[in-house]
């Protein structure tokens, strides 16, 4: 495959950049300083800027009015989100959206895509389930009622779910098939409990009570759950890697300034070589992410389907921005620890991303199972 950026991908980024060149890491929660002590909503002002710069329907067919841009455009994007910690849910909304172009049919796409693509509406997701570690698709039965499904169940941490305007819930049919609900926060038997991620973010347990939702807003598509788990997993990719980004250029701008002996620490060679380790991660964090993302646009055939692709960049992602993270707080010392400086926040983002949509023994598992299922040889 061929890892040259299109112009209008690289165009993306510029515009992201700009979006993103103002924003400061200081202003994020700091769960050290105050956990659950976070702001109510995420960042409207910094959500519309994103929507001027038509970064919110990125992926979106023209006729939505969006770019038509693909996965990795989405992906280059995130990760310019993530190295200032953006907090808004371009991920989620981004996902969903795309998610429901490729399988809605054209009302509920026509109703629902061009104004999320201009920000008018909040599209979120719900996708670790009861628990956190069993499937998102089996927390919530779904059965049909007339021209309504009813939905019963619960999901667990679902990011963004108080500023929301619709989270899409997967669920399952007594028959074993997969759906994807699009419910609306205010849906009568629909009930949020707060609950907060390792990054001091304000999450939910969503809770739904025979919750009616016109069939018009159940896509029965199976193929529309899978496509949005993976494009999520992938995405969690890309914002990892703009996190471990920022993180080594942090840790290689203190390791220059910080003298020991009379010599800037970085001269030291078990300093030199450990940054050299955290940037070979990064190199392989990057290129099994535009694997993963490649594949899932194009189509093109493979030894394993994209979920193998996607598989492997998130185990690179989990273990590599871990390892990231973990080896620059060695390296800041106690400075690393000072909670004026933003190194704190990014270590807890990062722990949240290792482990948001599995952690990386789930996904080697989930290979294993693939590779079992689909021989080589």
């Amino acid at each position: 495959m061929d890892f040259t950026f299109t112009e209008e991908q690289q165009a993306a980024v510029e515009a992201a950049k700009a979006v993103f060149a103002d924003v400061a890491p200081d202003r994020v929660p700091s769960p050290a300083l105050s956990p659950g002590a976070v702001a109510d909503d995420f960042d409207r002002p910094l959500w519309a800027r994103l929507a001027g710069s038509d970064l919110l329907g990125l992926g979106l067919a023209p006729e939505h009015g969006g770019a038509g841009l693909d996965t990795v455009a989405l992906c280059l994007v995130l990760r310019e989100s993530a190295r200032v910690l953006a907090r808004v849910p371009l991920l989620e909304h981004c996902a969903t959206a795309l998610a429901v172009q490729a399988h809605a049919g054209p009302a509920l796409a026509g109703d629902l895509l061009p104004r999320a693509g201009r920000g008018e509406l909040v599209l979120t997701a719900a996708a670790a389930g009861r628990t956190g570690h069993d499937p998102a698709e089996l927390a919530v039965t779904a059965r049909r009622d007339g021209d309504h499904w009813l939905l019963d169940g619960a999901q667990t941490a679902v990011p963004w779910a108080h500023g929301a305007d619709f989270t899409a819930v997967p669920a399952h049919t007594g028959d074993g098939a997969a759906v994807l609900a699009l419910v609306r926060r205010d849906t009568p038997g629909t009930h949020l409990a707060d609950q907060f991620s390792t990054s001091g973010e304000r999450l939910a347990e969503l809770t739904l009570d025979a919750v009616r939702i016109p069939a018009a807003y159940v896509i029965e598509d199976a193929r529309a759950w899978e496509r949005l788990r993976l494009l999520l997993t992938t995405g969690t990719c890309a914002l990892a890697l703009g996190l471990g980004e920022r993180v080594l250029a942090m840790t290689g701008s203190y390791t220059a300034k910080r003298e020991q002996f009379g010599f800037p620490v970085a001269t030291f060679q078990a300093v030199a070589v450990q940054a050299a380790d955290r940037y070979i991660d990064l190199r392989a964090m990057e290129v099994t992410l535009w694997q993963a993302a490649w594949r899932l646009d194009s189509g093109a055939g493979g030894p394993l389907p994209a979920a193998g692709d996607v598989a492997v960049a998130k185990i690179w992602a989990s273990e590599g921005v871990r390892r990231v993270v973990q080896t620059a707080q060695h390296l800041h010392g106690g400075f690393g620890a000072d909670t004026d400086y933003p190194l704190h926040r990014y270590h807890a983002w990062a722990k949240q991303l290792e482990l948001s949509l599995g952690p990386a023994a789930a996904h080697e598992e989930a290979l294993g199972d693939l590779l079992a299922a689909h021989p080589l040889a």
